[in-house]
């Protein structure tokens, strides 16, 4: 094969490398437009899983790298006047200079044509002359510029600044220094990678960067390519003088920059392939730029070697390597939002901010640090552990002595924190896991049957300190599906009364209600049969603001509501509350989120009105907060009352993040004991994010800047995620779906997995027997019978050791 590599920086030069390995009569020509000791940045950080990938494919290139890499364990976080160290994560760096110096040379030892001071010809006319272009040209790739409609190219530029500096001050320590300056906050990550040198990158907000007058000084400075700005470096040195410790700061083309977040939506074109930068980035705050272009380069060069056709070996490289960047993106985008919003998080104290900054990309989590570094995890429970006793987190006591059915004595044991009690407004929890609402759509004209009361009994049981129920709609119209639960009948209450019984004899949990009305959303056939699809007959006429149906063509056109309308709905949801209470109800939650009535008076892709409950936030809001008003009167004051909001809508023209903190202050104004942070569902429109615990930003920025207590929902999966998010302070509880699908006994199985037996986690007395987890079989192989050792005895004979036990 004729194969053309555009760009030689680390990417490019490694798919070289290898793919000559592996094919040594291809011919692979590299094109780099720089000197051979031009680079740009500093140093370069890579993954133990990366290094042990390089050391299986080129052990050559390992041994080169392995004698020049500068290691580390430690993370050391500089806030508020502390140092926070957190050990055992395994770093290993290089300086970029020296990197690309070894992978020329080991392309030098192979045969690769290296053409440096070399402008690559225009990818298609090497395309017309080579079996393969590797376009490895960076996040600006021309390349892909060139071709950007074919590999449908998306650029997210981001509002921080920085800048890549060195300094002659080596660090022991991976060591983010977090500064609060009289300009805002500006942060610094700074690693060791050489004997005299370590990376020194400068980041802060814009509006924080123009504060500072480095906006400024960056439009005074020479504008010509490789240029550093100098009086930016000057005036650092200034600012961070006190980390420098004397030292200085060396510009490398340092220049201020906004990160950009490359994504493409296919890698390939024709024989064309982008690798590296060039088809995608991930923020440098998980240090996984190299990493992922070396792991591009290595997957690339496999699948070249294992595919008779170029479209093949494409086609196989996208469909191993995407899911991969997809993931690290994911992770990437929340670590750079985390270190965008930093001023939220500076009022933490610094265990827990340390904890936080940590865990902030939710790939470290709890138990990974608790993993790596016990000692540090054991702080920071401890910490949160007296937040909670002395009332800093709104815990309760009542269950700190073990109350409730089959309740366990104190034990001295370390309590994870999902199973700190919580107290919501005036209801105690004895922990932070919440069964999150769920439509069953098996209810028989509203009334709820024996399938929810085993259904929410058997979630209580299972140890949540919170159950809820689905919607429950406040009138037969309001109902999205004829098989949805109501409370506007007599019957209603008294089946309802029965499940409340059942919990509250049984269970330490408390029980709520979701109160909500269906909207333009209603009348639809139930899940399985086609989700948001009008019944095929039987329908019944639905209500929204402004005539807008869901989808149009596919779902009614809704009756706009007037004033008699809207006040009959309010009456409606008030009569519901009291029914709820008599019911036996510990908690309401009322739902103005997922695009059904409230919600959607909230958002203005739904509500169009130009009366006095629509146009901006404040109009739209009014409804809703009639409706929270009345309810709040009609629900006892003894009892918790919450409200659920989509935070946004993940359109553009829709709720954003900044209006769901206003909306939360209003609700908690009005009467809300919490905001349930959900998102989405309002238009099919929406594009949203999907990732892990994906909606929790949103609740941790509701409780840092509203000031009320939140839940989290949205794909939190794990126990480990519980502990992470509500150790970090991102919420108060967490609220789980399908976990609780999967598993109805979750919570009491996860204080199992976590060794915890303490008043958290009481298994009810006849479960109590089961609440150690049951042995299971060997999954282990059998042990071999006869190891070969790779020594030889004094007389050149193999020696052979027997196992003992073998049977031999």
């Amino acid at each position: 094969m004729r194969i053309a590599c555009v760009g030689g920086g680390p990417g490019g030069l490694y798919f070289a490398a290898l793919a000559k390995r592996l094919g040594p009569a291809h011919e692979i020509t590299v094109y780099e437009r720089n000197a051979p000791d031009d680079t740009f940045g500093f140093g370069v950080v890579l993954s133990d899983e990366t290094l042990g990938g390089i050391e299986h494919a080129d052990p050559h290139v390992y041994a080169a790298l392995s004698a020049e890499f500068a290691r580390w364990d430690d993370i050391d976080i500089h806030y508020r006047g502390d140092v926070v160290t957190s050990g055992g994560h395994g770093f290993a760096a290089i300086g970029r200079r020296r990197l690309l110096q070894i992978l020329r040379a080991r392309c030098g030892a192979l045969g690769v044509e290296v053409r440096t001071r070399t402008a690559a010809p225009p990818a298609a006319e090497l395309a017309r002359t080579h079996d393969l272009v590797v376009a490895a040209d960076g996040a600006n790739s021309a390349t892909r510029a060139a071709h950007a409609d074919a590999f449908g190219t998306t650029l997210d530029r981001r509002r921080n600044r920085f800048m890549w500096l060195g300094t002659d001050l080596v660090f022991d320590a991976f060591k983010f220094h977090v500064l609060e300056t009289p300009h805002g906050v500006m942060q610094l990550h700074c690693y060791p990678y050489a004997t005299d040198t370590s990376t020194f990158l400068v980041e802060m907000h814009e509006d924080v960067w123009r504060a500072a007058g480095f906006a400024d000084l960056a439009a005074e400075q020479d504008p010509a390519p490789g240029a550093s700005d100098t009086e930016s470096v000057a005036r650092c040195e200034k600012l961070f003088a006190d980390v420098l410790d004397g030292h200085r700061l060396r510009p490398n083309h340092s220049r201020w920059q906004s990160f950009t977040t490359v994504r493409n939506a296919t890698w390939r074109h024709g024989n064309t392939v982008l690798l590296g930068d060039a088809a995608h980035t991930a923020h440098f705050s998980i240090g996984s730029g190299t990493k992922l272009a070396m792991e591009d380069a290595l997957a690339l060069a496999a699948c070249v070697h294992e595919h008779d056709t170029v479209a093949a070996a494409l086609a196989a490289y996208e469909d191993e390597r995407a899911p991969v960047v997809a993931s690290t993106q994911r992770a990437a985008q929340a670590s750079l939002e985390w270190f965008e919003d930093i001023d939220r998080h500076v009022g933490q104290e610094p265990v827990q901010f340390a904890f936080n900054l940590l865990t902030r990309s939710r790939r470290v989590t709890y138990d990974n640090l608790r993993l790596r570094d016990p000692e540090f995890v054991a702080r920071v429970d401890d910490w949160f552990a007296g937040q909670v006793a002395g009332g800093g987190d709104t815990a309760s006591d009542a269950f700190g002595a073990g109350t409730g059915p089959g309740a366990s004595p104190p034990t001295a044991e370390r309590r994870p924190p999902m199973f700190h009690p919580f107290r919501l407004g005036p209801t105690a929890l004895v922990n932070r896991v919440v069964v999150s609402a769920m439509d069953m759509y098996s209810a028989v004209d509203g009334t709820p049957q024996d399938f929810h009361l085993v259904h929410l009994g058997g979630k209580a049981l299972g140890g949540a300190g919170l159950v809820m129920t689905e919607m429950v709609c406040v009138s037969a119209e309001g109902r999205i599906t004829p098989g949805c639960t109501g409370m506007y009948r007599p019957e209603h209450e008294t089946a309802w009364r029965r499940v409340t019984d059942f919990v509250h004899e049984h269970s330490q949990a408390r029980i709520g209600i979701q109160l909500g009305h269906s909207g333009r959303k209603g009348s639809t056939r139930v899940m399985w049969e086609g989700i948001d699809q009008p019944l095929a007959e039987d329908n019944w006429p639905v209500v929204a603001p402004s005539p807008l149906p869901y989808r149009p063509g596919v779902n009614q056109v809704p009756r706009e509501l007037d004033a008699a309308a809207m006040a009959a709905i309010r009456d409606d949801f008030t009569a519901a509350a009291r029914a709820a209470d008599r019911a036996g109800f510990d908690l309401l939650e009322l739902h103005c989120a997922h695009g059904y009535l409230l919600s959607s008076f909230l958002s203005p892709v739904t509500n169009h009105r130009s009366d006095r409950y629509g146009g901006d936030l404040r109009g739209r809001l009014r409804y809703p907060l009639e409706v929270l008003s009345a309810v709040r009167e009609a629900w006892p004051g003894h009892k918790a009352l919450t409200v659920r909001i989509s935070a946004t809508d993940w359109v553009e023209e829709g709720t954003t993040a900044e209006d769901a903190v206003a909306i939360a202050r209003a609700f908690a104004r009005a009467g809300a004991d919490a905001i349930d942070v959900s998102t989405g569902q309002v238009t099919p429109d929406e594009r949203p994010a999907f990732g892990r615990s994906y909606q929790v930003p949103f609740a941790e920025r509701i409780r840092g800047e509203a000031g009320v207590p939140v839940i989290a929902v949205g794909a939190i999966a794990s126990y480990d995620d519980v502990n992470s998010t509500v150790l970090a302070g991102r919420a108060d509880l967490c609220a789980l779906a399908r976990p609780h699908l999967y598993d109805p006994h979750w919570t009491l199985h996860a204080a199992a997995e976590q060794g915890y037996t303490g008043p958290g986690a009481t298994w009810p007395t006849p479960f109590r027997a089961g609440s150690r987890k049951p042995p299971t079989g060997r999954t282990d192989g059998p042990r071999p019978r006869l190891e070969l050792l790779e020594g030889r005895t004094g007389t050149g004979t193999r020696h052979l050791r027997w196992r003992p036990g073998g049977g031999h």
